[in-house]
């Protein structure tokens, strides 16, 4: 394991939007407006926002449980896996890339979703994001449908929780 995973806190509002600062205009296209600190509060006030942490207590991954009716009421998602979860901002740090973080990340929230009581995960992987969509393959994930959202192209990608 690379860190210990634990619930993030608002003490580590500042860090975490660090974290989301340094993936600025990349393939996932986050920009100064999105991931933003109140994006960070709405995961805090549900207890959605976990993060990795180094031995030397420094944030190296976060990931959160969404909450977006917008997506929930696609009609991509299989009924027969319903109550699904979705997932989002999976964000590593850049010298910790390739090194398993975002696996253990889902893995972890795969077992959190579970223990919330969904049948499934739901992830919205923006259209052209080669690196995100050979991840989740390999997680078992399957693409269910296609979107647009918030102005952008996404690949909606399903997986059942085992």
């Amino acid at each position: 394991m690379n860190g210990t995973i634990v619930h993030a806190t608002a003490e580590d509002k500042e860090e975490i939007l660090a974290l989301y600062r340094t993936m600025l205009y990349g393939a996932a296209d986050w920009s100064e407006d999105y991931p933003n600190e109140e994006t960070i509060e709405f995961d805090l006030s549900r207890d959605s926002l976990f993060a990795m942490k180094n031995d030397a207590g420094e944030i190296i991954s976060v990931i959160s449980i969404d909450q977006d009716a917008e997506v929930e009421a696609l009609e991509c998602w299989s009924r027969d896996l319903a109550p699904g979860g979705e997932l989002s901002r999976l964000c590593v740090r850049k010298d910790m890339h390739n090194k398993g973080i975002a696996r253990e990340m889902m893995r972890y929230a795969f077992e959190e979703l579970k223990r919330r009581g969904k049948k499934s995960v739901h992830i919205l992987v923006k259209t052209g994001h080669v690196v995100a969509f050979a991840s989740y393959n390999k997680l078992g994930f399957s693409q269910v449908g296609t979107c647009n959202l918030f102005g952008k192209d996404f690949v909606c990608l399903e997986r059942e929780l085992f």
